[in-house]
Order: structure tokens, then C-alpha cells, then sequence
């Protein structure tokens, strides 16, 4: 068996710091709006804990995807992972869609019973280098 370092790919710092911008912004704009509305402190409150759940888990778990000569592991759930070895991945590909002129590309990987799908934010990169990568190690495996 071929051993190799794991190849990676991860979420970038600034979504989670976004994300807790964001909740920061919810709880500012309930200060300054919702001073006597319960119901507005309630939302504000759910909507600020959503997006710091969100940002914890991205800063957790940044990896979204790992490929090694093993298999690939993918972050499922809040942050559990999951492993799938190269017997169980059907097919990897990049699903191009445009809608209202805005172009969407997701790595797909299918693993028979379950589908995959990355954004390029999750992985930190454009999802055909990660096709490409994936395909790449598993033919070196072949070899």
C-alpha cells in the first residue's frame, strides 16, 4: 500500500469570522431596535446562537475533507467524521449549475448510499482542483 501524507482541504478563517460578525450584528441591531419587545430579544437570541453554533463548529472542525491512500474522511453532523474507503466512492465529480446568472459548482462525491457535496467555501478551493487531486491519488493507488 502506497503511504502518503493526507491531502486536506479546509474552510477558510474568515467564514466562522463572519459568521460571529454577523451574530455580533443581530445582538447590536436588537439593542438598538427591540429595546421593549421581548419577541425581537427571543429571534435576535435564537439567530445570534444559530450563527455561533455555525462559526464554532468551522473553527472545531475546519477540515471539511481529508484523502489519504486509505480512503477519504469528511466531516459529518456538527463534527463527527466519517470514513470512507476508496472501495465505497463510486464516482467524484463537479456539478456545475447557473441559475439567474449566478454559477454554483459543488463537489459531488457518491459513496452508493450517500452523497457528498462541498461548496467551494468549504473547501478553501476551486472544487474541480479537488476532483482533480482525488482522482489523481486514487489512479497513484492503482499503479
Amino acid at each position: 500500500m502506497v503511504t502518503m501524507a493526507p491531502l486536506e482541504w479546509r474552510m477558510k478563517p474568515a467564514l466562522p469570522a463572519t459568521k460571529l460578525l454577523a451574530a455580533t450584528a443581530v445582538i447590536v441591531l436588537a439593542i438598538a431596535f427591540g429595546r421593549h419587545d421581548p419577541v425581537q430579544w427571543v429571534l435576535a437570541g435564537l439567530a445570534a446562537l444559530g450563527l455561533i453554533t455555525w462559526a464554532v463548529r468551522d473553527l472545531v472542525r475546519p477540515v471539511r475533507l481529508a484523502a489519504d491512500a486509505a480512503g477519504i474522511t469528511v466531516v459529518t453532523g456538527f463534527a463527527t467524521r466519517r470514513h470512507l474507503p476508496w472501495a465505497r466512492i463510486e464516482r467524484v465529480r463537479v456539478d456545475r449549475r447557473e441559475r439567474r446568472g449566478i454559477r454554483n459548482e459543488l463537489l459531488e462525491i457518491d459513496a452508493g448510499e450517500s452523497l457528498l457535496l462541498f461548496s467551494a467555501r468549504e473547501l478553501g478551493t476551486d472544487p474541480e482542483e479537488v476532483a482533480q487531486a482525488l482522482d489523481d491519488l486514487r489512479a497513484s493507488l492503482h499503479q
